[in-house]
Protein backbone atom coordinates (compact mmCIF):
# COMPACT_ATOMS: atom_id res chain seq x y z
CA UNK A 1 0.00 0.00 0.00
CA UNK A 2 1.29 3.32 -1.02
CA UNK A 3 1.70 5.44 1.62
CA UNK A 4 0.85 9.43 1.45
CA UNK A 5 2.31 11.75 3.95
CA UNK A 6 0.49 14.61 4.81
CA UNK A 7 1.84 16.11 7.74
CA UNK A 8 4.59 17.95 6.47
CA UNK A 9 3.90 20.46 8.89
CA UNK A 10 5.53 18.05 11.36
CA UNK A 11 8.60 17.25 9.19
CA UNK A 12 9.39 17.00 5.42
CA UNK A 13 10.83 14.09 3.16
CA UNK A 14 13.98 14.61 2.81
CA UNK A 15 14.56 15.41 -1.26
CA UNK A 16 16.93 13.42 -2.95
CA UNK A 17 18.90 16.57 -3.83
CA UNK A 18 19.73 17.35 -0.74
CA UNK A 19 20.54 14.20 0.25
CA UNK A 20 23.45 14.06 -2.51
CA UNK A 21 24.89 17.25 -1.65
CA UNK A 22 25.15 16.23 2.32
CA UNK A 23 27.23 12.83 1.32
CA UNK A 24 30.53 13.79 0.46
CA UNK A 25 30.60 15.93 4.05
CA UNK A 26 29.20 13.43 6.30
CA UNK A 27 32.60 12.06 7.14
CA UNK A 28 34.65 14.93 6.55
CA UNK A 29 37.00 17.33 8.52
CA UNK A 30 36.14 19.38 11.35
CA UNK A 31 35.79 23.02 9.83
CA UNK A 32 37.87 24.85 12.28
CA UNK A 33 41.09 22.48 11.58
CA UNK A 34 43.50 24.34 8.96
CA UNK A 35 44.29 21.76 7.00
CA UNK A 36 43.14 20.75 3.33
CA UNK A 37 40.16 18.93 4.78
CA UNK A 38 39.25 21.10 7.58
CA UNK A 39 39.03 24.16 4.53
CA UNK A 40 36.96 22.03 2.35
CA UNK A 41 34.27 21.38 5.34
CA UNK A 42 34.87 25.59 6.34
CA UNK A 43 34.34 26.32 2.20
CA UNK A 44 30.79 24.22 2.46
CA UNK A 45 29.43 25.74 5.56
CA UNK A 46 30.30 29.16 4.16
CA UNK A 47 28.79 28.03 1.03
CA UNK A 48 25.56 27.04 2.82
CA UNK A 49 25.12 30.06 4.75
CA UNK A 50 24.94 31.92 1.49
CA UNK A 51 22.52 30.01 0.15
CA UNK A 52 20.17 30.01 3.94
CA UNK A 53 20.54 34.07 3.96
CA UNK A 54 19.56 34.44 0.42
CA UNK A 55 16.39 32.29 1.13
CA UNK A 56 15.36 35.22 3.91
CA UNK A 57 17.05 38.44 1.70
CA UNK A 58 20.18 38.65 4.46
CA UNK A 59 24.35 38.73 4.79
CA UNK A 60 25.75 35.58 5.18
CA UNK A 61 27.93 36.84 8.58
CA UNK A 62 24.31 37.48 10.23
CA UNK A 63 23.44 33.95 9.64
CA UNK A 64 24.03 31.35 13.21
CA UNK A 65 23.52 27.69 12.27
CA UNK A 66 22.28 25.89 15.34
CA UNK A 67 20.48 22.44 16.06
CA UNK A 68 16.75 23.47 15.05
CA UNK A 69 14.13 26.17 15.76
CA UNK A 70 14.01 25.48 19.02
CA UNK A 71 17.62 26.01 19.43
CA UNK A 72 16.70 29.51 17.66
CA UNK A 73 14.37 30.62 19.22
CA UNK A 74 15.65 30.02 22.79
CA UNK A 75 18.80 31.70 21.72
CA UNK A 76 16.82 34.88 20.40
CA UNK A 77 14.42 35.08 23.46
CA UNK A 78 17.20 34.55 26.59
CA UNK A 79 20.07 36.43 24.63
CA UNK A 80 17.74 38.92 23.31
CA UNK A 81 16.17 39.60 26.66
CA UNK A 82 19.53 40.25 28.44
CA UNK A 83 20.85 41.96 26.00
CA UNK A 84 17.90 44.41 26.28
CA UNK A 85 18.55 45.01 30.09
CA UNK A 86 14.77 45.23 30.43
CA UNK A 87 12.33 42.72 32.24
CA UNK A 88 9.67 42.46 30.12
CA UNK A 89 8.52 39.96 26.98
CA UNK A 90 6.17 39.73 24.69
CA UNK A 91 4.67 37.40 22.56
CA UNK A 92 0.96 35.52 21.49
CA UNK A 93 -1.27 32.97 22.39
CA UNK A 94 -0.53 30.73 19.59
CA UNK A 95 3.83 30.62 19.53
CA UNK A 96 5.25 27.33 19.37
CA UNK A 97 5.67 25.80 22.77
CA UNK A 98 9.38 26.68 22.35
CA UNK A 99 8.82 30.26 22.51
CA UNK A 100 5.89 30.00 24.88
CA UNK A 101 7.16 27.56 27.85
CA UNK A 102 10.63 29.42 27.67
CA UNK A 103 9.01 32.61 28.43
CA UNK A 104 6.34 31.37 30.95
CA UNK A 105 9.30 29.65 32.53
CA UNK A 106 10.70 33.13 33.66
CA UNK A 107 7.98 33.83 35.82
CA UNK A 108 8.17 35.51 38.38
CA UNK A 109 11.07 37.19 37.97
CA UNK A 110 10.41 38.04 34.68
CA UNK A 111 6.54 40.17 33.42
CA UNK A 112 5.33 37.82 30.35
CA UNK A 113 2.26 39.57 28.29
CA UNK A 114 0.75 36.93 26.42
CA UNK A 115 -1.28 38.72 23.87
CA UNK A 116 -5.00 36.90 22.71
CA UNK A 117 -5.60 36.27 18.95
CA UNK A 118 -9.03 36.30 16.88
CA UNK A 119 -10.99 33.66 15.76
CA UNK A 120 -8.80 33.33 12.73
CA UNK A 121 -6.12 33.01 14.97
CA UNK A 122 -4.13 36.08 14.19
CA UNK A 123 -2.71 38.93 16.59
CA UNK A 124 -3.99 42.42 16.32
CA UNK A 125 -1.83 44.26 13.80
CA UNK A 126 -2.23 47.48 16.54
CA UNK A 127 -0.55 44.95 19.73
CA UNK A 128 0.10 47.44 21.82
CA UNK A 129 3.47 47.06 23.54
CA UNK A 130 4.40 47.57 27.11
CA UNK A 131 6.46 50.13 28.43
CA UNK A 132 9.85 48.74 29.37
CA UNK A 133 9.27 45.63 27.02
CA UNK A 134 12.70 43.97 26.23
CA UNK A 135 11.50 42.00 23.66
CA UNK A 136 8.67 40.88 21.13
CA UNK A 137 8.18 37.35 19.47
CA UNK A 138 5.59 37.16 16.80
CA UNK A 139 5.43 33.91 14.81
CA UNK A 140 5.20 34.53 11.22
CA UNK A 141 2.75 31.09 10.45
CA UNK A 142 1.19 29.12 12.62
CA UNK A 143 2.71 25.59 12.70
CA UNK A 144 -1.43 24.17 13.28
CA UNK A 145 -3.65 26.52 11.61
CA UNK A 146 -1.46 27.97 8.59
CA UNK A 147 -2.03 31.55 10.13
CA UNK A 148 0.23 34.01 8.80
CA UNK A 149 0.32 36.82 11.58
CA UNK A 150 1.12 40.62 10.87
CA UNK A 151 4.44 40.87 12.04
CA UNK A 152 5.49 44.12 10.18
CA UNK A 153 3.41 46.52 11.85
CA UNK A 154 3.80 44.98 14.97
CA UNK A 155 7.62 44.93 14.12
CA UNK A 156 7.52 48.97 14.12
CA UNK A 157 5.29 49.11 16.97
CA UNK A 158 8.05 47.51 19.17
CA UNK A 159 10.69 49.50 17.56
CA UNK A 160 8.78 52.62 18.55
CA UNK A 161 8.33 51.25 21.72
CA UNK A 162 12.19 50.64 22.16
CA UNK A 163 11.86 46.59 22.36
CA UNK A 164 13.80 44.02 20.18
CA UNK A 165 11.22 42.08 17.89
CA UNK A 166 12.12 38.15 16.90
CA UNK A 167 9.86 36.22 14.53
CA UNK A 168 9.52 32.62 14.46
CA UNK A 169 9.46 31.67 10.65
CA UNK A 170 9.93 28.08 11.33
CA UNK A 171 6.43 27.34 9.20
CA UNK A 172 7.41 30.06 7.18
CA UNK A 173 10.45 29.70 5.66
CA UNK A 174 10.47 27.76 2.22
CA UNK A 175 6.64 28.37 2.08
CA UNK A 176 6.26 31.85 1.17
CA UNK A 177 8.43 34.37 0.57
CA UNK A 178 9.99 35.96 4.05
CA UNK A 179 12.41 39.08 4.26
CA UNK A 180 13.85 39.39 7.66
CA UNK A 181 14.49 43.46 6.39
CA UNK A 182 11.00 44.03 4.96
CA UNK A 183 9.50 41.84 8.09
CA UNK A 184 11.35 44.56 9.96
CA UNK A 185 13.14 42.20 12.93
CA UNK A 186 16.01 41.63 14.76
CA UNK A 187 16.29 38.25 15.07
CA UNK A 188 14.27 35.38 13.22
CA UNK A 189 14.42 31.40 13.56
CA UNK A 190 14.45 28.77 10.65
CA UNK A 191 14.73 25.01 10.56
CA UNK A 192 15.70 23.31 7.67
CA UNK A 193 13.53 20.37 7.98
CA UNK A 194 10.41 21.70 7.63
CA UNK A 195 11.26 22.55 4.13
CA UNK A 196 12.92 19.52 2.81
CA UNK A 197 16.43 19.83 4.49
CA UNK A 198 17.27 17.57 7.34
CA UNK A 199 16.79 17.56 10.56
CA UNK A 200 18.69 18.41 13.63
CA UNK A 201 19.51 21.93 11.90
CA UNK A 202 18.28 25.16 12.21
CA UNK A 203 19.63 29.11 12.22
CA UNK A 204 18.68 32.26 13.77
CA UNK A 205 19.46 35.08 11.69
CA UNK A 206 20.55 38.25 14.04
CA UNK A 207 20.72 41.94 12.46
CA UNK A 208 24.22 43.51 13.23
CA UNK A 209 22.54 46.11 14.94
CA UNK A 210 21.63 43.39 17.52
CA UNK A 211 24.51 41.98 20.34
CA UNK A 212 22.95 39.02 22.34
CA UNK A 213 25.26 36.55 24.49
CA UNK A 214 25.62 32.65 24.01
CA UNK A 215 22.91 30.86 25.85
CA UNK A 216 26.52 28.28 27.20
CA UNK A 217 30.07 29.33 26.39
CA UNK A 218 32.97 27.31 24.71
CA UNK A 219 34.79 27.94 21.42
CA UNK A 220 33.98 30.57 19.06
CA UNK A 221 31.87 28.89 17.12
CA UNK A 222 29.12 30.86 14.66
CA UNK A 223 30.33 34.37 16.05
CA UNK A 224 30.56 33.06 19.31
CA UNK A 225 27.18 32.48 19.95
CA UNK A 226 26.98 28.60 19.51
CA UNK A 227 29.74 26.95 20.62
CA UNK A 228 30.55 23.22 18.87
CA UNK A 229 31.91 21.26 15.95
CA UNK A 230 29.63 22.30 13.34
CA UNK A 231 27.49 19.06 11.90
CA UNK A 232 28.88 19.77 8.17
CA UNK A 233 27.03 17.61 6.50
CA UNK A 234 23.53 18.67 8.05
CA UNK A 235 24.69 22.40 7.29
CA UNK A 236 25.41 21.66 3.83
CA UNK A 237 21.76 20.05 3.77
CA UNK A 238 20.52 22.96 4.83
CA UNK A 239 22.15 25.15 2.27
CA UNK A 240 20.75 23.16 -0.70
CA UNK A 241 17.36 22.71 0.77
CA UNK A 242 17.21 26.85 1.04
CA UNK A 243 18.71 26.61 -2.49
CA UNK A 244 16.00 24.80 -4.04
CA UNK A 245 13.18 26.18 -2.09
CA UNK A 246 14.38 29.79 -3.04
CA UNK A 247 14.93 28.57 -6.84
CA UNK A 248 11.28 26.74 -6.67
CA UNK A 249 9.04 29.26 -4.06
CA UNK A 250 6.94 30.57 -7.21
CA UNK A 251 5.72 26.41 -8.60
CA UNK A 252 5.45 25.29 -5.20
CA UNK A 253 3.10 28.28 -4.12
CA UNK A 254 1.02 28.30 -7.12
CA UNK A 255 0.70 24.40 -6.74
CA UNK A 256 -0.44 24.18 -3.06
CA UNK A 257 -2.50 27.43 -3.76
CA UNK A 258 -4.67 24.96 -6.10
CA UNK A 259 -4.48 21.64 -3.89
CA UNK A 260 -5.17 23.79 -0.83
CA UNK A 261 -8.57 25.46 -2.45
CA UNK A 262 -9.73 21.25 -4.08
CA UNK A 263 -9.02 20.12 -0.43
CA UNK A 264 -11.00 22.63 1.46
CA UNK A 265 -13.78 22.67 -1.09
CA UNK A 266 -13.71 18.91 -1.19
CA UNK A 267 -13.82 18.41 2.66
CA UNK A 268 -16.52 20.84 3.33
CA UNK A 269 -18.71 18.92 0.36
CA UNK A 270 -17.34 15.63 1.40
CA UNK A 271 -17.52 15.62 5.34
CA UNK A 272 -21.00 17.31 6.83
CA UNK A 273 -20.84 19.41 9.29
CA UNK A 274 -16.69 20.21 9.40
CA UNK A 275 -15.83 23.33 10.41
CA UNK A 276 -12.35 24.78 9.24
CA UNK A 277 -10.56 26.96 11.65
CA UNK A 278 -7.28 27.86 9.48
CA UNK A 279 -7.91 31.60 8.17
CA UNK A 280 -11.13 32.54 6.21
CA UNK A 281 -9.02 34.37 3.48
CA UNK A 282 -6.61 31.77 1.90
CA UNK A 283 -3.89 35.04 1.40
CA UNK A 284 -4.21 34.70 5.74
CA UNK A 285 -2.46 31.65 6.19
CA UNK A 286 0.26 29.00 4.46
CA UNK A 287 -1.50 27.50 1.69
CA UNK A 288 -0.13 24.33 2.31
CA UNK A 289 -2.04 24.06 5.57
CA UNK A 290 -5.28 23.17 6.63
CA UNK A 291 -7.28 22.96 10.31
CA UNK A 292 -10.96 21.71 10.28
CA UNK A 293 -12.79 20.79 13.26
CA UNK A 294 -15.49 17.46 12.81
CA UNK A 295 -17.60 17.46 15.33
CA UNK A 296 -18.44 14.15 16.34
CA UNK A 297 -15.36 12.75 16.03
CA UNK A 298 -12.48 12.42 17.86
CA UNK A 299 -9.35 13.73 16.16
CA UNK A 300 -7.05 10.91 17.09
CA UNK A 301 -9.93 7.79 15.92
CA UNK A 302 -10.14 9.78 12.53
CA UNK A 303 -6.12 10.25 12.16
CA UNK A 304 -6.08 6.47 13.57
CA UNK A 305 -8.77 5.29 10.83
CA UNK A 306 -7.00 7.32 7.81
CA UNK A 307 -3.73 6.45 9.16
CA UNK A 308 -5.21 2.39 8.45
CA UNK A 309 -5.99 3.57 5.10
CA UNK A 310 -2.49 4.93 4.31
CA UNK A 311 -2.71 8.60 5.26
CA UNK A 312 -0.49 10.49 7.43
CA UNK A 313 -1.80 13.52 9.04
CA UNK A 314 -2.00 15.13 12.56
CA UNK A 315 -3.82 16.24 15.22
CA UNK A 316 -2.12 19.34 16.50
CA UNK A 317 1.56 20.16 16.73
CA UNK A 318 4.07 17.37 16.70
CA UNK A 319 5.55 18.65 19.77
CA UNK A 320 2.72 18.05 21.97
CA UNK A 321 2.41 14.26 20.27
CA UNK A 322 1.27 12.20 23.30
CA UNK A 323 0.10 15.10 25.69
CA UNK A 324 -3.25 14.59 27.33
CA UNK A 325 -4.24 18.71 27.06
CA UNK A 326 -6.01 19.70 23.89
CA UNK A 327 -4.43 22.44 21.89
CA UNK A 328 -3.32 25.76 23.26
CA UNK A 329 -3.62 27.00 19.82
CA UNK A 330 -7.44 26.69 18.91
CA UNK A 331 -8.20 27.02 22.70
CA UNK A 332 -6.95 30.60 22.20
CA UNK A 333 -8.83 30.74 19.46
CA UNK A 334 -11.87 30.25 21.33
CA UNK A 335 -12.98 27.09 20.57
CA UNK A 336 -14.19 24.91 23.70
CA UNK A 337 -11.77 21.62 24.88
CA UNK A 338 -14.12 18.92 22.57
CA UNK A 339 -14.14 20.93 19.39
CA UNK A 340 -10.37 20.90 19.86
CA UNK A 341 -10.26 17.46 20.95
CA UNK A 342 -11.86 16.97 17.49
CA UNK A 343 -9.68 18.96 15.03
CA UNK A 344 -7.27 17.25 12.68
CA UNK A 345 -4.34 19.16 10.81
CA UNK A 346 -3.26 18.52 7.10
CA UNK A 347 -0.16 19.94 5.63
CA UNK A 348 1.32 19.30 2.08
CA UNK A 349 4.60 19.13 1.25
CA UNK A 350 6.61 20.38 -2.45
CA UNK A 351 5.52 16.48 -3.46
CA UNK A 352 1.79 16.24 -3.03
CA UNK A 353 -0.63 16.74 -6.08
CA UNK A 354 -3.75 15.99 -6.52
CA UNK A 355 -4.54 12.90 -6.90
CA UNK A 356 -3.40 12.57 -2.96
CA UNK A 357 -5.54 15.17 -2.03
CA UNK A 358 -8.76 13.71 -3.79
CA UNK A 359 -7.53 10.44 -1.95
CA UNK A 360 -7.37 11.72 1.12
CA UNK A 361 -10.29 13.38 1.55
CA UNK A 362 -12.35 10.41 0.26
CA UNK A 363 -10.79 8.28 2.84
CA UNK A 364 -11.79 10.60 5.38
CA UNK A 365 -14.95 11.09 4.44
CA UNK A 366 -15.37 7.40 4.70
CA UNK A 367 -13.82 6.61 8.25
CA UNK A 368 -16.15 9.77 9.83
CA UNK A 369 -19.30 8.01 8.47
CA UNK A 370 -17.93 4.98 9.82
CA UNK A 371 -16.93 6.61 13.40
CA UNK A 372 -20.41 8.63 13.77
CA UNK A 373 -22.45 5.60 12.86
CA UNK A 374 -19.98 3.90 15.91
CA UNK A 375 -21.10 6.38 18.77
CA UNK A 376 -24.71 6.48 17.79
Amino acid sequence: MKRVYLDANATTPLDPRVRAAMEPYLDCGNASSPHAEGRAARDAIDRARADVAALIGVVDQEIVFTSGGTESNGMALLGGLRASGKNRALCSAVEHPSVLRTLLALRPATDIVVAPVDRGGRVDADLEIPEDTGIVSIMRANNETGAIQPVAPIAARAAAAGALMHTDAVQACGKIPVSARDLGVHMLSMSAHKFHGPKGVGALWVSREVKIGPLYHGGEHERGLRSGTENVGAVVGFGEAARIARQEMEARLARWRELGATLEARIRAEVPQVIVNSPEDPGDRVPNTLNVTIPGVEGEAALLGVDLEGFAVATGSACSSGAAEPSHVLRAMGLSEEHTEQSLRISMHAQTCEKDVISFVNTLARVVKNLRALSV
